[in-house]
C-alpha cells in the first residue's frame, strides 16, 4: 500500500495528502527556494515529535490554479526579497515567476 508521507523521525504515517494537510501536529515553517526549477524547491515542516523535514513544491502545485507569472522579479525594485529568506513565509506582492509558491504556502499555513 502507498502512503504521502512518513515522518523521519517517529515513522508515523499519512497515507494521503488531505491527512497530512489536516495534521495539526504539522507546520509549515520555511522555504528553500530552487530557482532553475521552482517545483523542486523545498516546503519546510516541523512535525509534533519535533523534527523538521522537508517536500518538494511539486507535491502540492496542484492546489495553485491562478496565474504564473513568466519572469523572475527577484532583484528587482518590485522583489520584496521573501524567497531570498528560508523562513518568511509571506506572500509576495511583485509579478514574479516565484509568486506562485507563496501563494501555496499561503494555502498551507491555512
Amino acid at each position: 500500500m502507498t502512503h504521502f508521507n512518513v515522518c523521519p523521525n517517529c515513522s508515523f504515517i499519512w497515507q494521503n495528502r488531505d491527512q497530512f494537510l489536516g495534521d495539526p501536529g504539522v507546520e509549515i515553517i520555511g522555504y528553500q527556494v530552487q530557482f532553475e526549477n521552482l517545483t523542486a524547491g523545498l516546503f519546510l515542516f516541523n512535525h509534533s515529535c519535533k523534527t523538521t523535514f522537508s517536500l518538494e513544491v511539486g507535491v502540492f502545485r496542484d492546489l495553485y490554479s491562478g496565474p504564473v507569472f513568466e519572469e523572475r522579479a527577484t532583484g528587482s525594485d518590485t522583489c520584496p526579497g521573501h524567497c531570498l529568506h528560508q523562513n518568511t513565509l509571506d506572500p509576495c506582492p511583485a509579478a514574479c515567476e516565484c509568486a506562485f509558491v507563496r501563494e501555496i504556502i499561503t494555502l498551507l499555513k491555512h
